[in-house]
């Protein structure tokens, strides 16, 4: 019976997003990832994202996405200690829902705002200060945003709190919960 009722709510989602207005959306953005820890502090540093979402309804969406990241932060300790610039990178999944207040799909302008979740997926380090190995994957968090369409174009800007550490054994080297800024410009379609 839970596999029929399954089957049949898959379907009717199918059906509603099908008929639903559908906006792809790819684009390409920047980031500023900070990092948490006691006895150290990870200041971010301008990282980049390239990918796209897919948006479904009209003044009520839902959106999900994959892009391409690649964060860095510079580390050092409080006593002093070597001062050392960390990058990781991978594929962050955010999943998000929205409101557009001013206007809908369909304008010429509008005004949305927005919340979710998301995954980081961790592909890999620029250093062995930061070793892959050591890495917490996939990372997971949190996120709320607004964004602005003019046209064809979209300007989104959004700021994330991880639920996860960064790496896995916080004793290693320390590094807690990350903080990130993203705003990510592009076309839709």
């Amino acid at each position: 019976m839970r596999k029929i009722l399954l089957v049949v709510a898959t379907f009717a989602l199918g059906i509603s997003f099908s008929m639903a207005q559908t906006q792809v959306k790819p684009g390409v953005g920047l980031n500023f990832t900070n990092v948490t820890g006691d006895g150290a502090d990870a200041k971010g540093q301008i990282g980049w994202q390239l990918g796209a979402s897919v948006a479904f309804g009209e003044k009520f969406y839902f959106e999900p996405g994959v892009f391409y990241q690649n964060s860095s932060f510079e580390y050092s300790t409080v006593d002093s200690g070597p001062v050392t610039d960390a990058t990781y990178h991978g594929f962050r999944i955010p999943l998000a829902v929205g409101l557009d207040v001013l206007g809908n799909a369909d304008s010429a302008f509008g005004l949305r705002v927005f919340g979710g979740g998301s995954t980081f997926i961790v592909t890999g380090t620029s250093d062995e200060f930061l070793d892959k190995d050591l890495v917490e994957s996939p990372q997971w968090g949190v996120f709320a945003g607004a964004g602005l369409d003019i046209a064809i174009f979209y300007l989104d800007a959004s700021y994330q709190w991880s639920l996860t550490n960064v790496q896995k054994d916080i004793d290693q080297i320390d590094l807690g919960k990350s903080k990130g800024f993203f705003l990510t410009a592009g076309l839709r379609f």
